[in-house]
This record gives structure tokens, C-alpha cells and sequence, in this order.
């Protein structure tokens, strides 16, 4: 079994969009997943109940008092942290991931919040020991905001792991609790080789 957390204390950075569009990615490759909602407002659950039957299972479980069990069958586990975690709280998850991605927008807030973060990590020692990636979400290249986030992130002690477009393919996956590799490749072919980076350094020496 492998654990991804995908967290980040500054809220609306996508860590729900990220969270649903990775478990439907191993659901599609009929890897048995589950996501671990760990936020009281239980985004991801919501979306798991849009998913339509014909779609491929993802077992939900509300984290959000603490279960953090999965069936003994889950071989890869997407854990979607809330916003205005504890060092303690961080400690715990951190424990319990393989992998952890933190989701950056490109603004001068979130960058700013990003780096306030990231410095409380890296003062850190035991949360250091875990494999830590940074992602850019909603990202429009070639744009000024973009190349300050870019240049940001690839100053941090931290990699900058992949970069998700801005794209409202997104919200068209979401209403029907899907992912964007569900949806017609034709339309989706783009944001799908912005995944391959990033899910080959989840997976690192793993095959699916």
C-alpha cells in the first residue's frame, strides 16, 4: 500500500482537485484505491457521490474524527488533509504518508503562504524524512504569475514535482464525480501529459 497526503494549511489551493483527479487515475488502471477525507467540510466524499455507477470504484472514508483504516485490499491511499492543520496534526500525517504534495496557486497570497510553510517543514526534522513535492496548480504558463510561482518553487529545498493547467475540464470532471482521464481523451489530452510527471514521481520505482 502506498499513502499520498496532499496538503497545504492555506485553503482553495485544489487539494480536493488533486486528491479526486489521482484516485480516479488508479481507479481507470483498476489499482484498488480509496481517499481518507480528512476535512470536516468532505469535498471529496461529495464527489464520490456524484460518481456514477459505471465508473470505475473508489472506496471514500471519513477522516475527518481520525479513521484513517482502509479495507485490507486498498493498494494505494489519497489522503485529503484540511485546511488549518497543526503542526501536531501534521506530524501524525506526515508519519503515516509515503508521499506528501503540496499544491501552490499562482498569486502573490498563496505563494507568500506556500513559503511560510514550507520553511516551517524544512525546521522540521521528522517531517523532512518523508518524500515532499510541490505542484503548481491552475497554472497558465508564459504568463508573469506563473514564472514568479515557477521561480519560487524551484528556489525552495523542496521539488517542484508538476505543473496542473488552468483548465475547465476540471470542473466539468467534477460535476459527475470524475476524473479527468474518465473524460474523452480529445478533450482532456493536454491536461493528461501535465499528469505524467507527476504521478511517475508518486510511483517512483512502482509499475502499475
Amino acid at each position: 500500500m502506498k499513502k499520498i497526503l496532499v496538503v497545504n494549511p492555506k485553503g482553495g489551493c485544489g487539494k480536493t482537485t488533486i486528491t479526486t483527479n489521482l484516485a480516479s487515475y488508479y481507479a481507470l488502471w483498476e489499482v484498488p484505491v480509496a481517499i481518507i477525507d480528512l476535512d470536516p467540510q468532505q469535498s471529496s466524499l461529495e464527489w464520490l457521490n456524484q460518481r456514477r455507477d459505471h465508473l470505475s470504484p473508489i472506496t471514500g472514508i471519513d477522516g475527518s474524527k481520525g479513521k484513517l483504516s482502509t479495507p485490507p485490499d486498498i493498494q494505494r491511499v489519497v489522503l485529503d488533509a484540511p485546511a488549518r492543520t497543526t503542526m501536531t496534526q501534521l506530524r501524525k500525517l506526515f508519519e503515516s504518508a509515503d508521499v506528501v504534495l503540496i499544491p501552490v496557486l499562482p498569486s502573490p497570497i498563496d505563494i507568500r503562504a506556500a513559503a511560510r510553510f514550507v520553511a516551517d517543514i524544512l525546521k522540521d526534522k521528522d517531517l523532512r524524512k518523508t518524500r515532499i513535492g510541490l505542484v503548481a496548480n491552475r497554472a497558465r504558463e508564459n504568463t508573469l504569475i506563473y514564472n514568479n510561482l515557477e521561480t519560487f518553487l524551484n528556489k525552495l529545498k523542496i521539488p517542484m514535482v508538476g505543473h496542473l493547467r488552468d483548465t475547465q475540464n476540471y470542473i466539468r470532471a467534477a460535476e459527475n464525480g470524475q476524473g479527468i482521464f474518465e473524460m474523452a481523451p480529445y478533450l482532456v489530452d493536454k491536461d493528461m501529459e501535465t499528469w505524467k510527471p507527476l504521478i511517475q514521481w508518486i510511483e517512483n520505482d512502482h509499475k502499475l
